[in-house]
């Protein structure tokens, strides 16, 4: 019971470390984090040290902490391995209040996920699919089974790896599942996103399915061009990415304590991990782009966007990391409109790198604004700042490939507004820059504007 210091409780795994009995509170909290008995323990930080205590026929005894959507809660726990399973036993189970909002939500991780996945899905509170899209053509087959249906849960259609539970399970539980599609080779990871105020997923659940693995080698009508110097080819870039994201998934299990308490210092350390390891995916991710937007053949492709629109995804997107630097971000209001022709995903890449390099350069405490406006039918949007600003010279450098301006330590890899200068004009547009030192810098992406709804 929430409060409880002196409460007992008792429980069995089998040799699979599958939980197959349990008293309660534990019984509760297995199945609120959509366990089933018997089934697999959804408790981390529990099923951790069951599988080390079977493993080593050790036993084992230490403070853990689990948690569900409502609660966190501390306990003292003693595995003791017993035939094939082991016996649980629970003492000092107490409640430490609401658990932090950001342990599964982590804004970095989920904007990543949005901008690899293959498909997207809008999901309803108990992960019935409402909206499918599909990003690559490999996935194009179950997006169309998906939206034919629409009411079932999405987890009808995949296979999840290791898992024989009835289906739905509790969107924790999915959160970074593996599972395969009929018909591919590859493995993929499903991200889930809790919407809603107050109780996450309360407003339903946003679904993105990124690759594991580099998808198989189509039919070429013509040689590979070469790799680039530059760039990093695109199948390989899978490869790079799965480990590196299994280091930063590990390292923020470490970090947030999902396995245990630990020592402030090795939670820094965690932490550090976890920098590093997004440091270097976001390297890959612009020597990946590097490669692409450089081949002949790049094309991207038009949609009708609304460059307000965008302009708030992104500025909802970094919200968190202007608000650590006490900095105002303020985006085109709601019912403002500029209508453009360009890739939706390609636009929104090029507004978080000029947002972010806005954040990461602005004194705290300064504000940034995103200006829309459509006239002699081009369509644009500007990101200005109250940052150090730049010189002639330097704003005459600032778009070339792998120019920092003397910024050694920031961790940027000096691609971003090379790239992003490419993919506007690679979408029949310009980004262009006006600054001065000590006035600040205004960046302005200018696009196509979408004729048929302004007329």
């Amino acid at each position: 019971m929430p409060g409880s210091a002196t409460l007992q409780t008792f429980a069995r795994t089998d040799g699979a470390d599958r939980l197959i009995a349990a008293q309660e509170p534990l019984a509760g909290l297995h199945a609120r984090c959509g366990g089933e008995l018997p089934g697999e323990i959804v408790a981390p930080a529990l099923r951790e040290v069951v599988h080390m205590a079977r493993e080593y026929g050790l036993r084992l005894a230490r403070r853990l902490r689990m948690s569900d959507d409502r609660e966190v809660f501390s306990m003292w726990v003693e595995v003791e391995p017993d035939g094939e399973g082991c016996h649980v036993a629970i003492s000092n189970w107490r409640s430490e209040g609401r658990p932090p909002a950001s342990v599964n939500c982590d804004e970095h991780r989920i904007a990543m996920a949005r901008h690899m996945a293959g498909l997207s899905a809008r999901l309803g509170p108990k992960q019935d699919l409402l909206v499918v899209e599909s990003h690559d053509a490999q996935l194009a087959a179950l997006a169309q089974a998906m939206t034919k249906g629409i009411g079932r849960p999405w987890t009808d259609f995949v296979t999840l790896e290791g898992n024989v539970h009835q289906q739905p399970l509790h969107w924790r539980l999915l959160d970074g599942a593996r599972l395969r599609v009929a018909g591919l080779p590859q493995v993929w990871t499903a991200h889930i996103v809790p919407l809603g105020g107050g109780e996450p997923g309360s407003g339903g659940f946003e679904l993105l399915l990124v690759s594991d693995a580099p998808a198989p080698a189509a039919a070429k009508t013509k040689p590979a061009a070469p790799l680039r110097q530059s760039g990093i080819d695109r199948k390989i870039a899978p490869v790079l990415r799965q480990p590196v994201s299994r280091i930063i998934a590990n390292a923020e299990t470490i970090r947030s304590q999902l396995s245990g308490p630990l020592a402030d210092e090795y939670t820094n350390y965690a932490a550090d991990i976890t920098a590093a390891g997004e440091h270097l995916l976001a390297l890959i991710e612009d020597l990946t782009t590097l490669e692409l937007i450089e081949d002949e053949n790049f094309s991207p492709a038009p949609d009708q966007i609304d460059l307000a629109d965008v302009a708030r995804r992104a500025a909802g997107i970094l919200g968190m990391r202007a608000r650590e630097r006490a900095i105002s971000v303020d985006a085109p209001r709601h019912g403002e409109a500029a209508p453009a022709i360009g890739e939706f995903r390609r636009v929104l890449q090029i507004l978080l790198n000029l947002l972010g390099n806005a954040i990461r350069y602005s004194p705290e405490g300064s504000s940034i604004w995103l200006r829309v406006e459509s006239e002699d039918g081009v369509a644009t949007i500007t990101v200005a700042d109250q940052g150090e600003g730049l010189s002639a010279e330097e704003a005459d450098r600032v778009f070339t490939k792998f120019e920092r301006l003397g910024r050694s330590g920031d961790g940027g890899s000096g691609l971003g507004l090379y790239i992003s200068r490419r993919l506007a004009e690679a979408m029949g547009g310009a980004l262009t820059v006006e600054s001065a030192k000590g006035q600040g810098s205004r960046f302005t992406l200018s696009l196509p504007a979408d004729q048929a709804a302004t007329s």
